[in-house]
């Protein structure tokens, strides 16, 4: 099992596999880095019109007590979410696209992850300022923004643990690269991201307990988290903290356990 230690001690090939990774992104891309803001624009766009405008959606009043933005909500949301999926979706397919280089050479076999997860944390990182100064600009800011690196740090763990055990079973089984496509697409919408938790039914059919269902999952506790520190300018709840921090640790414990005891016998089937 490699450790934070000898991950370090390879931290040089980490800066080269992300390099590698955001250069090859837009490779021969004519707008190159502006798709990283084109894309979630175009998405924040386009959910905005359908659940906004047309499903009429509403947005709760903000932290300074009078704005009520739908697409600042929205933004929040999708800005947590897609810090998610991304990593996930990279560090799925780190592993296998990393095959050539390690069965040549000897490095840990987590770092391919860990720079898929670093990747993506530089677009998290843009969108946040990006998000936080459009509502500072709206008069809708405070010192609770800060803390939204300890959100990513969950979300990141989470992210991790889960693709380094999805990245080893990818090599051997590839349908697991579509089954979480799939998965993600049902977790989005089980996630309050377009819409509130609040306007959920306690229950339906008389016995489900959709709303409890809903808050029970993660996704759903950092998007809470991001949109009570920048949307509502307060601190989440204590439960709500306790409750994604002890999922993102076991996640990422779990999973770097799981991938330590196979990886060495996947790397012979690369």
């Amino acid at each position: 099992m490699s450790t934070p230690a000898q991950i370090w001690d390879h931290r040089t090939l980490l800066v080269n596999l992300v390099r590698r990774d955001l250069k090859s992104k837009y490779k021969k891309s004519v707008l190159g880095w502006t798709w990283s803001l084109v894309s979630p624009a175009a998405t924040l766009g386009v959910y905005t019109l359908v659940f906004g405008v047309f499903l009429n959606g509403r947005a709760p009043v903000a932290g300074n007590g009078h704005l009520s933005n739908f697409a600042m909500y929205l933004f929040a949301g999708l800005v947590a979410w897609n810090a998610f999926s991304s990593m996930y979706t990279s560090a799925l397919g780190s592993f296998a696209a990393s095959g050539p280089l390690l069965t040549k050479i000897y490095f840990p076999p987590e770092c391919p992850a860990i720079a898929a997860c670093a990747g993506v944390l530089i677009q998290t990182s843009i969108e946040s300022v990006i998000l936080i100064g459009i509502l500072a600009i709206l008069g809708n800011v405070g010192w609770t923004a800060l803390l939204v690196v300890f959100v990513v740090a969950q979300i990141t763990c989470l992210s991790l643990g889960l693709g380094l055990v999805a990245s080893l079973l990818n090599v051997q089984f590839r349908d697991v690269s579509y089954l979480s496509a799939i998965a993600l697409q049902i977790l989005f919408y089980a996630t309050p991201i377009v819409y509130r938790l609040d306007i959920v039914p306690k229950r339906v059919w008389g016995w489900v307990p959709i709303r409890a269902i809903l808050q029970a999952n993660p996704t759903t506790q950092y998007v809470t988290e991001y949109r009570s520190l920048v949307y509502d300018l307060r601190l989440p709840s204590l439960a709500t903290v306790s409750y994604a921090t002890a999922v993102s640790v076991v996640a990422l414990v779990l999973g770097w356990r799981f991938f330590a005891a196979r990886a060495p016998f996947v790397i012979e089937e690369l």
